[in-house]
């Protein structure tokens, strides 16, 4: 039973280690949409459903609601600080018609955690609670590693990894994999369920990225040549009228 508790406490923190650099992954991406003043193409859906993920959690891990289970909440807690200011700067820095679709979306999910936790304070107690909250979270937690479905087919479709981080997809993966293994040693489902798509969503992502990696690459040194071109155009063009006056 010791060697049992020991290894579910190592899989806890090391869940809680790779949710955190999970969380922290996109600052990368966030420096370039402040250094640039714009979203870009890199959607903000995927950090709005990490937000419910997080409250959500968070409320499941409570005491009242499920026991032994206060480091999922307390990472989860810290996650939501973190996606919070993420839906914050996108909102800042994107376009109308995005900028009006991520709020509205943030407004949904808000609405619809307020009703869970009012509902599981309110109407229920017990093992019931715990039922319905657990339910809510492995539901919220797929749909959070399934959001970034759509940025996975831009890349297919583009064939370039630009706007689907690598370190992302990576820690998003780590996650998964640590959650799983402490959802199968703590016997938890609602845990289980939802961490076990996402490991297969990082894998998939981090499948695409081997794949695509190198055309970004080859994108980039396009650009590059393409300007270069240019610049050796403009110098020519220069030199012409020289040549001719002689």
């Amino acid at each position: 039973m010791r060697e049992f508790g020991k290894y579910q406490g190592s899989s806890c923190e090391s869940g809680n280690v790779a949710g955190l650099f999970l969380f922290l992954a996109p600052v990368v991406t966030f420096k370039r949409i402040i250094r640039s003043r714009s979203t870009e193409k890199f959607s903000g859906i995927p950090y709005v459903m990490a937000l419910l993920n997080c409250l959500v959690f968070t409320w499941y891990g409570l005491p009242f609601v499920s026991r032994n289970n206060l480091l999922v909440s307390t990472i989860s807690g810290i996650g939501g600080v973190i996606e919070f200011t993420y839906v914050v700067i996108f909102l800042i820095y994107a376009p109308k018609k995005e900028r009006t679709k991520v709020m509205g979306l943030f407004a949904l999910i808000m609405t619809v955690f307020l009703v869970i936790a009012s509902v599981s304070l309110l109407a229920l107690h017990g093992n019931t609670r715990k039922f319905f909250c657990g339910i809510a979270a492995a539901l919220f937690s797929t749909i959070m590693y399934a959001s970034p479905l759509s940025v996975m087919r831009m890349v297919i479709k583009t064939k370039s990894v630009e706007y689907m981080p690598f370190f992302l997809s990576l820690f998003a993966f780590l996650s998964g994999v640590s959650w799983l293994t402490f959802g199968l040693l703590s016997g938890d489902p609602f845990i289980t369920v939802p961490n076990g798509f996402g490991t297969r969503f990082g894998i998939a992502q981090l499948i695409l990225y081997a794949i695509y990696c190198k055309n970004r690459n080859h994108i980039e040194n396009a650009i590059k040549d393409d300007f270069t071109e240019m610049d050796l155009e403009k110098i020519g063009q220069a030199k012409k009228p020289e040549s001719h006056h002689l």
